[in-house]
């Protein structure tokens, strides 16, 4: 058995690179038929460069895993009407292009709900639709900067940086596929479909979570804070003889334990370090003594006493040995499918376990219009005719 939960469902994803295709793979894992519908240029993450994998793009690999690929030139009046056939057939539509271009190309949602009322249109766009920045360039890292994120990443006194993944790009499809099935949620109730509106912008403001709220309520700006934080000590990374260890004692009890685990238990009385309050006024005394004692061993050695202590700790893992780690196998945290070209890929799976049990099995990411011909025939009912039509007349290619 497979993922069936959204196994009824069909979206048309007009979506790009990553903002607007992460939401379409999130619902796909969950056994939502995506159809791709690309310029006969395709989706700008098809670039090689980008990510290189044997010839082929690791970001469209990964995002765009289960999906059918359609070629239409929304251009032509004939490939625009192709296009509303489909919306006929489907449930959602997903796009993130620039303001006003699906209005241009004919196809925005007073259009889409003319042809069909119960239509959902989830549009995401940088900072929205309307105002001075909506012609604004909303690539990942400009909507990290402007939203806050970069002034608050990296270490104090250091020039900003960027999260090492693009937060922005996802957030539009984490919030994107939250905001469909609420739709579709919504219109099992009422009948009717919506037009759903994500601005990345404010996807990223609301991460900022309550961090923004003490701006907001008490003019605090947080700076950069490394790998520690703000209202806690000690919590952060602390270099041993051979790597580095996160320590994250947030509890008295995990102080007191993480004091008795590193030989040091007379910190765990000393005033000056009584509470978390005090430790975090006097960290500029505390967090030295820390750092010299934990430079004294090695990361196996501290984690091996750590972990019979029962302090929150983690050796800090690049990839290799993340991918390593026993609950990769346990919950099953790395899928695969078999792609025509590069053979087998494997990459992150989706993390939330249904409790149906159900099997979730990756199809390949598709090539150029590798599925138009099977649209056209099994949803549309095109006769082969019509087919060959439209593709001597540029409105399709078939792969």
């Amino acid at each position: 058995m497979v993922r069936n939960s959204l196994s009824d469902i069909r979206i048309i994803e007009l979506g790009q690179i990553i903002a607007g295709t992460y939401g379409g793979q999130i619902l796909s894992d969950m056994g939502a038929q995506v159809i791709k519908v690309e310029s006969p240029k395709g989706d700008l993450g098809r670039n090689p460069s980008v990510a290189p994998y044997k010839g082929e793009s690791g970001l469209f690999l990964t995002f765009n895993r289960n999906k059918k690929s359609m070629v239409i030139d929304l251009k032509n009046p004939e490939g625009r009407q192709l296009f509303l056939d489909l919306v006929k057939e489907s449930d959602v539509v997903v796009d993130n292009f620039r303001s006003g271009v699906m209005k241009r190309l004919g196809i925005d949602y007073p259009e889409l709900q003319k042809v069909n009322p119960k239509i959902i249109h989830c549009s995401i766009t940088g900072f929205g639709s309307e105002g001075e920045y909506k012609d604004y360039p909303a690539l990942d890292i400009i909507i990290q900067a402007i939203s806050g994120h970069m002034a608050i990443t990296g270490e104090k006194g250091r020039p900003p940086v960027r999260l090492g993944i693009p937060l922005a790009d996802l957030s539009g499809g984490l919030f994107s596929s939250q905001g469909i099935l609420a739709a579709l949620y919504e219109r099992e109730k009422t009948g009717k479909g919506q037009h759903i509106e994500l601005a990345m912008f404010d996807a990223m403001l609301s991460l900022l979570t309550y961090l923004g709220t003490m701006w907001l309520n008490n003019a605090e700006l947080p700076s950069p804070p490394g790998s520690s934080h703000e209202y806690t000590v000690p919590w952060q990374a602390f270099q041993t003889k051979d790597s580095y260890v996160v320590v994250a004692a947030r509890e008295e009890v995990h102080w007191k334990s993480f004091c008795r685990a590193i030989g040091l238990n007379e910190l765990s009385t000393d005033p000056r370090f009584l509470n978390n309050f005090l430790r975090v006024e006097n960290r500029q005394i505390l967090v030295p003594i820390l750092e010299q004692r934990m430079l004294e061993d090695e990361t196996h050695h501290w984690m091996e006493i750590f972990r019979r202590e029962d302090v929150p700790a983690s050796p800090v893992n690049h990839f290799d040995t993340a991918f390593a780690e026993p609950p990769v196998i346990q919950n099953q945290a790395v899928v695969e499918y078999d792609h025509p070209v590069v053979g087998r890929v494997r990459f992150p799976a989706y993390p939330v376990k249904m409790g149906n049990g159900a099997e979730m099995i990756s199809t390949p990411a598709p090539d150029l219009g590798e599925h138009t011909q099977e649209v056209l025939k099994d949803i549309l009912f095109c006769s082969e005719d019509r087919i060959q039509h439209l593709v001597q007349s540029g409105v399709v290619i078939c792969k």
